[in-house]
């Protein structure tokens, strides 16, 4: 099925020229074209629309796998009032806590995660959630911190990738009127993450 994304501002990638109306076409999980929606929408009139506001980007990529998912411990907010003890920290426990930090980290845009994944309820729950799990990178710059902007001189060093024709369908949409504006609104400004041609979060 061809999806046709579009939102008010599109930019392809660090330095790329900022297209106003621009959209990515979707087939499958790749970037079947790039470019202003009304010649993407002319050449694919049947392709299904989803129109957001603010700015669509590469998706973000954040460091720390171990540190953002095996060292700390998300709380189940419904039925886990009180801290939980670490001697209660089971490894099923370890994966629940695994799949809300990826719902954290997937509601802030983020499409990859780098660093090695030694639990096996853990890497379970990073690869159901759909995020990349990339190779550890040596970066005392950037900590690890559920905010992929957190160490960085712009929003865009923490792009993953271009988004361009054949490319992996990764990216993001912020409410945000550009992507100079994104570190001071903050990640959490993410309406939509899609990964692998899936929207994986939409902000309700």
């Amino acid at each position: 099925m061809l999806t046709l994304h579009t939102a008010e501002l599109l930019v392809a990638g660090a330095g790329a020229v900022p297209v106003p109306g621009g959209a990515v076409l979707v087939e499958g999980d790749r970037i079947a074209g790039i470019g202003p929606y009304e010649e993407l929408g002319a050449a694919r009139p049947h392709a299904r629309v989803r129109r957001w506001p603010g700015v669509l980007t590469p998706g973000l990529v954040v460091h720390g796998a171990r540190e953002l998912l095996e060292e700390t411990y998300y709380p189940d907010e419904a039925y886990e009032a009180a801290a939980v003890a670490e001697a209660e920290l089971t490894e099923a426990r370890w994966g629940g806590s695994a799949r809300r930090g990826t719902q954290k980290l997937l509601a802030r845009g983020v499409v990859a995660v780098t660093g090695r994944l030694t639990v096996p309820a853990v890497r379970t729950a990073v690869a159901r959630s759909g995020l990349v799990l990339l190779p550890p990178v040596a970066s005392a710059a950037v900590p690890a911190s559920l905010d992929p902007f957190a160490g960085r001189a712009s929003a865009e060093e923490a792009f993953l990738g271009v988004l361009e024709a054949g490319a992996p369908a990764r990216f993001a949409v912020f409410a945000a009127p550009g992507v100079a504006e994104l570190p001071a609104l903050g990640a959490t400004a993410c309406v939509a993450t899609v990964i692998g041609g899936r929207l994986l979060h939409r902000r309700r």
